[in-house]
């Protein structure tokens, strides 16, 4: 598994002050009003310890690496396999199942409209 792409990473470029807030945004594939907005409430609710915590995590947490991800596509293939890593491997492997299937098919139709390749095919086997 791709260490990079799993690991908790500060988001400075889409953040507002520290990038933490959109950090976990990235990670959890969560909206980053949502992230911010609970971070404000736990805050007012007197919950003292998520600002030190905030600032820790700015401090001590990586930079998210330019160009981490390719496209929205991959960033969101990502924060899948970080909630479940077992829904995403299962969902990968019903994608090449499905591909195997459609390319069985292809081959059904090639095979059965030309007797010469299913005869060279069957000699392969």
């Amino acid at each position: 598994m791709n260490t990079v792409r799993t690991k908790f990473y500060r988001d400075k470029i889409n953040g507002k002050w520290l990038g933490v807030c959109s950090g976990i945004a990235d990670y959890t594939g969560l909206d980053v009003l949502w992230v911010r907005l609970g971070f404000v409430v736990a805050t007012l609710c007197g919950l003292g310890f998520v600002p030190v915590i905030y600032i820790l995590l700015g401090i001590f947490a990586n930079a998210k690496p330019y160009g981490l991800y390719t496209d929205a596509r991959e960033e969101k293939f990502w924060q899948g396999v970080r909630q479940s890593p077992t829904r995403t491997s299962r969902e990968v492997r019903a994608q090449f199942r499905e591909i195997d299937r459609r390319l069985a098919e292809v081959e059904a139709f090639y095979v059965s409209s030309n007797p010469r390749l299913a005869n060279e095919i069957e000699q392969l086997r």
